[in-house]
């Protein structure tokens, strides 16, 4: 049987030059001992170019970069190196890179990575540009007025996309007007602000802010050129102290319309890239839907606010009694609702008044609550019936004729008592409860945290009516959820506010009382709408 090959032993010198890696060798004197053809393609430098040269002389360009860091740093360790770096030549590629310590000296694998990456850089650049976009939408959507969500764009967008910004609005009128600007250099945003001042009387229609406003178009050009269409004046001569070179406008869209206009200011450093350009185009188009959105949401809140308003007359001349009311809505549209108040005399001359919330927050809720309001003032005016009857029909009339409707409410009747005193009877359908401000300065929740089933449930509920004796001076404050009800806070917590309120403003005069109470319960922008009755005993005097 004949004997098998012995298999040749690899030649190392084979391996190297079959690696698909480019690989060299340093003595330890950073001279080259060794060069493969793959090396010698990426460096652009044959065997007999490199072969006993130092490595620094024949690469001057490497000295000072990553490269000679991590090359130094493996050798004196003597660990191994791995890193990622461009090119520190005239090319543009990347390379990754392994450096291990050898026999004498350094040994050096790298292979080009410049696709990965450039597709790596390109992913990173989508994600940073869609969490940018991500993060100004949330900023322009936390605001509830178009001008508010315009004047904070200039902030959103420098430095993020360029060095200045200025945004401007097309009002009623079609009078284009600058809100807001910023710049990156806060020696230069005076300097930017006293330019939004004067620019628009003096930019001539051919100017990109006139075209872009104009025909609805991105327009672009060097700040040399609007300045030579600009006339001689102080705002020629605030652009050209502003020292920026090239100049973007980018329409503001709300459907067919132009509402306003986007200028970004370059630096000379600073050209504008393709990707912050796709960026900046994006930003106009999402804010000129976020301002069309927060406009017809204003719209909307108006009108609801005009109906019920229309509906929330002021109170009657009550006998005995000095009333106020007040009515907030919510800044954000989609909560108007309905919240309702009233005060009449019953047909024996009774004082009533009456607070109450239709559930739901939108023009729907505002309608159900004028029927509402109409059915109960009917039903207590010529039934004559204390408050838990007047209750009781308003739910059978809700049940029966407005089947998708709930709501709740507090009825209070301010009876005389004899001896100048007032007896207060009142009934509670889910709504919370009265607050009684005696004249004395006590503060006292009446009936619990919470009424009785709410109406529009089960018109045979049972509810309780409940009666307090009043002194003159003593004040009965009846109010919505509104008032107290924060998102984040607890009912508890912001009844605990009220009555501490309360007690600071105790024998304040209605109207004073009202008006304070408004402003410290619903400071900044209010969550929902609110209404609040206060009813003093006794008529002052006069």
């Amino acid at each position: 049987m004949p004997a098998l090959p012995v298999p040749r032993a690899a030649d190392p010198l084979e391996v190297l030059e079959g690696m698909p890696a480019a690989f060299f060798q340093v003595d330890a004197r950073w001279r080259f001992t060794y060069v493969n053809e793959v090396a010698e393609r990426l460096m652009r430098r044959t065997r007999a170019q490199l072969l006993g040269r130092c490595l620094w002389a024949s690469f001057p360009e490497a000295v000072g970069t990553v490269f000679e860091a991590a090359y130094r740093s493996a050798s004196a360790s003597g660990e191994p190196v791995v890193f990622e770096a461009a090119s520190p030549g005239p090319d543009d590629g990347w390379y990754d890179v392994q450096a291990w310590p050898c026999a004498g000296g350094l040994a050096v694998a790298f292979r080009e990575s410049t696709d990965r990456h450039r597709t790596d850089e390109r992913l990173r650049r989508g994600a940073a540009r869609t969490a940018f976009l991500d993060r100004l939408a949330g900023e322009l959507a936390a605001e509830h007025d178009g001008a508010a969500a315009l004047a904070r764009l200039a902030r959103l967008v420098v430095p993020e996309l360029t060095d200045g910004c200025i945004v401007t609005v097309v009002d009623r009128d079609g009078r284009p007007r600058d809100v807001s600007s910023w710049h990156t250099d806060p020696g230069r945003r005076e300097l930017l602000e006293r330019y939004t001042e004067v620019r628009l009387d003096t930019l001539p229609p051919e100017s990109p802010v006139g075209r872009a406003l104009r025909e609805g178009t991105p327009a672009a050009a060097a700040v040399d050129d609007v300045l030579a269409l600009m006339p001689c004046g102080t705002a020629a001569e605030l652009l050209r102290a502003l020292g920026s070179a090239s100049v973007v406008v980018l329409p503001l869209r709300a459907g067919a319309r132009t509402i306003g206009v986007l200028t970004l200011y370059q630096d000379p450093d600073r050209p504008a890239t393709a990707d912050a350009l796709l960026t900046a185009h994006e930003v106009a188009a999402r804010a000129g839907l976020a301002v069309d959105r927060l406009h017809r949401q204003h719209q909307q809140a108006q009108l609801a606010e005009g109906l019920q308003r229309s509906l929330l007359t002021d109170p009657p001349d009550l006998p005995g009694l000095s009333v106020a009311v007040r009515y907030v809505p919510a800044t954000e549209a989609a909560r108007v609702g309905g919240d309702w108040y009233d005060a009449f005399l019953q047909r024996d001359g009774t004082p009533v008044v009456v607070i109450g919330d239709v559930v739901g927050h939108d023009i729907a809720a505002a309608a159900a609550m004028g029927q509402l309001r109409g059915l109960l003032r009917g039903i207590a005016h010529y039934s004559g019936a204390g408050p838990v009857e007047v209750l009781r029909g308003l739910d059978e009339a809700v049940t029966s004729m407005h089947a998708d409707t709930l709501a709740t409410a507090a009825v209070a009747r301010f009876e005389p008592a004899g001896a100048g005193r007032t007896r207060l009877r009142w009934a509670n359908a889910g709504h919370p409860p009265p607050v009684l401000v005696g004249r004395d300065g006590r503060v006292t929740v009446l009936g619990g945290r919470s009424g009785d089933l709410l109406l529009g449930v089960d018109p045979a509920a049972g509810r309780r009516e409940r009666v307090r004796l009043l002194r003159p001076g003593d004040t009965v404050l009846l109010h919505t959820d509104g008032l107290i009800e924060r998102r984040d806070a607890t009912i508890d917590a912001g009844t605990a506010q009220l009555v501490a309120e309360l007690r600071v403003l105790a024998g304040r005069p209605p109207e004073e009382l009202c008006e304070a109470l408004v402003a410290r319960m619903l400071q900044g922008t209010p969550q929902d709408d609110a209404a609040l009755v206060t009813v003093r005993i006794g008529r002052p005097p006069a």
